[in-house]
């Protein structure tokens, strides 16, 4: 959180002097160009991935054994959205940290994943029992060789 909050904007400033003392004004207009242009690609990429995650249900996944594969610590919940396409279904208070989200598959498989500060800090994922297999039927009694002929 130090580097969202204190570095980066200290770096953007670092590097708005630095265009200065190499280019004057020119060089301040190319660099905060070139920031302005780095915010812009930023938000372009939420708005697409919050755009495909509107056009499917909250808290659906394609296949929750993928996404279990698929998830490493300390990812981003703007990357875990991207790759299910969806946004999770919320399992914890709002606004309570750490935050836990359920993505939900067609088979009732699902996966839990808790976020502290907007990243993966762990995952479970849960597949549904299968049914006691149900006893197979008694045969029929067979009856007498040619008991079931009619009469001639």
């Amino acid at each position: 959180m130090i580097v969202q909050k204190i570095l980066l904007p200290l770096g953007g400033v670092a590097l708005v002097a630095l265009g200065y003392h190499y280019g004057g004004w020119g060089g301040v207009a190319m660099t905060a160009g070139a920031l302005v242009m780095w915010v812009l690609l930023h938000f372009t990429r939420l708005m697409r991935v919050l755009q495909r995650a509107a056009q499917r249900p909250v808290g659906y996944v394609d296949s929750a054994v993928m996404l279990n594969a698929k998830l490493k610590r300390g990812m981003t919940l703007m990357h875990v959205v991207a790759m299910t396409r969806s946004l999770g279904q919320l399992r914890s208070e709002k606004d309570v940290q750490p935050e836990v989200y359920r993505w939900t598959d067609g088979s009732d498989s699902w996966v839990d994943c808790t976020f502290a500060a907007g990243r993966l800090m762990g995952h479970e994922m849960q597949r549904p029992q299968p049914a006691p297999p149900e006893p197979a039927p008694e045969p029929a009694p067979e009856s007498a060789p040619g008991g079931n002929l009619p009469p001639p």
